[in-house]
């Protein structure tokens, strides 16, 4: 059965951050560690500001910030647009879904309504992932992303990401 998937709205902010800490542990704790994954959640995800991306995004005719959601729970979220230095290209900010829901077509369904949403608006997703995330890279490939590049991360520790591209 696949999720219902729909606006976020700034209610969501904490389930939002705690689907995001679970999925970033699962994620990342093997390759960045624990503490700096918690510290990344703590600063990437404070309630505030993410009650305000998740404001602004809905207010946006070229951005869209989703919750994908089972039984009223939400089990994943989405949120893209527009690229820092490129007008055409829409950048896929974040999309996460609770470990437990992976490989069972929870982000497929976020992705493709991003996807639907976007379209118009810009002509490119780029997107950029951990090279050592096995998962997502597979996700993403799968998806029908290609590989552009790679750019150093953001992160305090020093990890390199590959750079994704798909046509919308």
């Amino acid at each position: 059965m696949s999720p219902d998937v729909r606006c976020a709205i700034p209610d969501d902010a904490t389930a939002i951050r705690e689907i995001a800490r679970e999925s970033w542990h699962a994620a990342y704790d093997s390759i960045l560690g624990a503490e700096i994954v918690t510290e990344t959640i703590d600063q990437w995800y404070a309630l505030e500001d993410l009650r305000a991306s998740i404001t602004e995004a809905c207010a946006r005719e070229d951005a869209v910030f989703l919750v994908a959601e089972e039984a009223n729970e939400p089990v994943g979220f989405a949120h893209a647009g527009p690229h820092r230095e490129l007008p055409s290209v829409a950048s896929l900010n974040r999309i996460y879904v609770r470990p437990d829901r992976w490989g069972e077509g929870t982000g497929t369904s976020l992705l493709t309504r991003i996807q639907d949403s976007l379209r118009g608006e810009y002509d490119q997703l780029y997107l950029a992932v951990l090279v050592d995330n096995e998962v997502a890279v597979s996700f993403y490939e799968s998806a029908g992303f290609e590989r552009v590049g790679t750019q150093d991360s953001d992160l305090k520790q020093e990890v390199e990401e590959y750079v994704y591209e798909n046509s919308l």
